[in-house]
Formats: C-alpha cells, sequence, structure tokens
C-alpha cells in the first residue's frame, strides 16, 4: 500500500467519531460506531434508503493490509476510508483491545409500525433491559433463533451504546429493530396482529416444557423480557397473555437474561418449524 497519508488526530473527522461515544451526541447525528471486521462487514452490506449503512471507515494500516476486501468493497460503495495510527483508532474506539476497523454508521432502528405492518411470527421485547451487553447479546440470540424483530421499550438500554453493537457480533443488522416504544404500546399493537405475549418470568404460573408439552406455541409469539435485576414489574406481566418460566432441572439458582431469553426464543422457533406450526406451513 505503498506510505499512505495518515489522518489527523486532531481532524474534524476524528473528533466527530470521537463524540459518538456519548449518548446525546449519537441522538444528534443519529450515528453510531461499529467495531471490528465482522460489524464494519455488515454495515457496509446493510442498506438504508438504498444507501450502504456504513458512512466513514478508520483503519489502522495493518488492519486495512489484513482486511483489505473490506476496505475496497467500502470503497466501491461510496464510504469515506481514512487510514489511522493504532492510538487514533484506540481514541476513537475506546475499547482495551481495538480491532483496527471503525465503522461511523447511520441509525438503521425501524419504526413500530412496520414491524407490525410485516406480520412478525417471532419477536423479542426487551422492557427496562438496562444493560447494554444483555441487550446486544439478547438481539443475538433472537437473530440466531430466525426472530423477526426485537423491540426495545422506552425504559430500556440505547440501542447504539458501543457495548450493545459489539455485543449484537453484527446481528444489529440483520433483523428490524424498533426502539423507545411504550410496554403498553408493544404490547397492544403486536396482539391486534395476532401476536400471542409471553412474559418470561423466573415466577410464571406457566412452565415452558408444558407449554412446548401442550403444543400452544406454535403460532405468531412475542416474548417480554425484563429487567436483569428485578424482572417485570406486576404491571407487564398483567399485559401479557401468559407468565412463563423455563423449569430450573438443576440446583441452579436462576438463569441470566440472555440464557433465558435463548431457551424461550428457540423453544418458540422450533414449535413453529413443527407439525402445525405457522413456520411450517407454505405460502398459498
Amino acid at each position: 500500500m505503498g506510505t499512505p497519508e495518515l489522518i489527523s488526530p486532531r481532524s474534524p473527522r476524528v473528533t466527530d467519531a470521537r463524540r459518538l461515544a456519548r449518548r446525546a451526541f449519537r441522538g444528534k447525528e443519529r450515528r453510531f460506531i461499529a467495531e471490528g471486521p465482522q460489524a464494519v462487514r455488515e454495515a457496509i452490506a446493510h442498506r438504508v434508503g438504498g444507501e450502504s449503512t456504513l458512512v466513514e471507515l478508520f483503519a489502522t494500516v495493518e488492519a486495512a493490509e489484513r482486511h483489505a476486501e473490506i476496505v475496497e468493497a467500502a470503497r466501491a460503495s461510496g464510504v469515506r476510508v481514512h487510514l489511522a495510527d493504532d492510538r487514533t483508532v484506540a481514541d476513537i474506539s475506546q475499547t482495551v483491545t481495538p480491532q483496527g476497523l471503525l465503522g461511523v454508521c447511520r441509525f438503521l432502528d425501524s419504526p413500530f409500525e412496520e414491524i407490525l405492518a410485516a406480520r412478525p411470527r417471532l419477536v423479542a421485547v426487551l422492557a427496562n433491559v438496562r444493560d447494554p451487553g444483555n441487550a446486544g447479546t439478547v438481539l443475538r440470540c433472537a437473530d440466531a433463533a430466525g426472530a423477526d424483530a426485537v423491540v426495545l421499550t422506552d425504559a430500556s438500554v440505547d440501542l447504539y451504546n458501543p457495548k450493545s453493537v459489539r455485543a449484537s457480533v453484527g446481528s444489529l443488522f440483520h433483523l428490524p429493530v424498533a426502539v423507545g416504544v411504550p410496554v403498553e404500546r408493544v404490547v397492544s399493537g403486536l396482539r391486534t396482529a395476532g401476536v400471542r405475549i409471553l412474559a418470561a418470568d423466573g415466577a410464571g404460573d406457566r412452565d415452558l416444557d408444558a407449554e412446548l408439552d401442550a403444543g400452544s406455541m406454535g403460532g405468531p409469539t412475542a416474548w417480554v423480557f425484563g429487567n436483569e435485576a428485578w424482572g417485570l414489574p406486576e404491571e407487564t406481566r398483567a399485559l401479557a397473555d401468559a407468565v412463563v418460566r423455563v423449569p430450573i432441572h438443576g440446583k441452579a439458582e436462576s438463569l441470566n437474561l440472555a440464557t433465558a431469553a435463548a431457551v424461550c426464543l428457540y423453544a418458540s422457533a422450533r414449535a413453529q418449524r413443527g407439525a402445525g406450526g405457522c413456520r411450517a406451513v407454505s405460502p398459498a
């Protein structure tokens, strides 16, 4: 690559990217940071209004050489590519071990109405989830289970928190995500769209295994997951069609949020793909 010119650490482009660590600035600019080759690759491929979600790419010389195909794909999509030294990229990323590729991306959340219009069959709803790592991990689980959408209520963590983005490992770019929706509106909208609302709670009066054995989980379903520390408040549980617990067969006190979400979402995915489940029905 010869001796490429490095962007100055004092460049306005670097300053603006660094500011995206703050939620207020992210909201004002409607931009966020995605780090690492996997996330950057997904951001290039993802489109918002016909344009790549990726707006700008910062790369160390070593990373640009190692991931030349990603850099070229970015350039081919009209993305501005800046080569930077390790310290500049690390300063923008604010991680302990930066991966050398860092993208500035457009916001990509979807209006809740669009999610409803698509007639979703499996949805993960995060109600009062405050830990960004958990939010990103549940999003990743939902993607892996084949969910149609994820909804973060108005009391939940910022979808574009750098920890959320990293924990999603690129899944943020794979499925529609709505943000800032009051939980009452989420439940009423999904129920009107024919989706059964299940609240996941360790104290639920229904057992997940029993629900599966009864064959009641083959239809469109939304799982509501609550706060990491105190779960779902009574008023939210009351909105659900059923409150379901994941059975503990061993001696563990409980499951963490992401693990419980994975179990619930995969249970629904399996039921929906089974005999009589909505995912097993061929289009007319």
